[in-house]
């Protein structure tokens, strides 16, 4: 079934790019509704913007949608994320500025106010995106790919060569309560040399080792060092995941990436949905529910209708 929150949400916070103060509210939403975000501080034009594939404006650093009217919302992938691997398909997140705010650079903020407020069924048979072919996009030797499963599942690579990352590899069944234990806390990561060249370019403002894991070389900045020894891996595997979920329902695939960001995995959505046959739309069985990424019931029972 369809779920949504049982009550709102709140949280406050600071963009990691913009460096201002955002303010969230996660609303339960109508069934069939899907995920919406409502611009708050804005008036007077359409404040609206559906979290979907064809309405990402930029990639760069962060996911980016961005509505006809021309107002947007970016870093929407670690909340994207969240809601996807809790199993909430409907929702209106409101925000009265322009960045979803970076907490700590992972989803695990809003997995525990998630949690905390509870999740109600409403109904509604889930619809699933069925991957039926082989899809790939390609940027030099990066790539993204999806394949057929009957599950979700994320596979992910990345190389950092000369850096206390190196190359690290991670794969991930993500039914339910899997995200929750296995990448929700994983953190977003950057080079020193990076967040100088952001900064100089009015990037990562509010970037601190509050909210990021920082590589000096052969060492970690942040004094507690990885959550994981393969957190980052993990957080792209938390960002593909995010930026999949503007597929707009569960996916029943599995996603490789190999140095793959934000840019590759939305044209993996682009070409996927382009291509006729490769995919296709169709109510959940009952077999398929525990194969979902939704709530881990042993954690916390969230699924009581009313």
């Amino acid at each position: 079934m369809q779920r949504t929150f049982k009550r709102e949400i709140h949280i406050v916070g600071t963009g990691l790019h913009s460096g201002r103060p955002a303010r969230l509210v996660l609303s339960p939403a109508a069934a069939n509704m899907g995920i919406w975000f409502r611009r708050v501080d804005v008036r007077g034009q359409d404040n609206m913007i559906p979290a979907l594939w064809d309405m990402v404006h930029d990639t760069r650093l962060s996911t980016c949608i961005r509505n006809d009217a021309g107002v947007s919302v970016s870093t929407i992938e670690h909340l994207m994320a969240a809601l996807a691997g809790c199993g909430v398909h409907n929702a209106i997140v409101e925000i009265d500025g322009p960045e979803v705010p970076i907490m700590d650079g992972s989803s695990t903020r809003f997995v525990a106010e998630i949690q905390r407020a509870g999740l109600v069924e409403q109904g509604q048979t889930v619809a699933l995106l069925e991957v039926h072919e082989t899809v790939r996009v390609e940027n030099g030797d990066a790539f993204a790919e999806i394949s057929p499963l009957d599950h979700f599942e994320i596979d992910f690579t990345i190389d950092f060569p000369g850096t206390i990352i190196g190359r690290q590899s991670a794969m991930l069944d993500m039914r339910n309560g899997n995200f929750v234990h296995d990448i929700a806390n994983c953190r977003t990561f950057c080079r020193v040399e990076d967040v100088d060249a952001m900064r100089a370019n009015g990037r990562a403002l509010g970037g601190s080792l509050d909210n990021a894991l920082v590589i000096d070389g052969d060492h970690y900045q942040n004094a507690g060092g990885p959550r994981r020894a393969d957190e980052c891996v993990r957080h792209k595997m938390l960002d593909a995941m995010g930026d999949l979920m503007l597929a707009g329902t569960p996916i029943l695939g599995r996603y490789r990436g190999f140095k793959a960001g934000h840019a590759l995995t939305n044209q993996l959505l682009h070409k996927l949905f382009s291509i006729a046959g490769a995919s296709s739309f169709r109510l959940a069985k009952t077999a398929d529910l525990p194969l979902l990424p939704g709530p881990d019931l042993r954690d916390f029972a969230l699924l009581r209708a009313g």
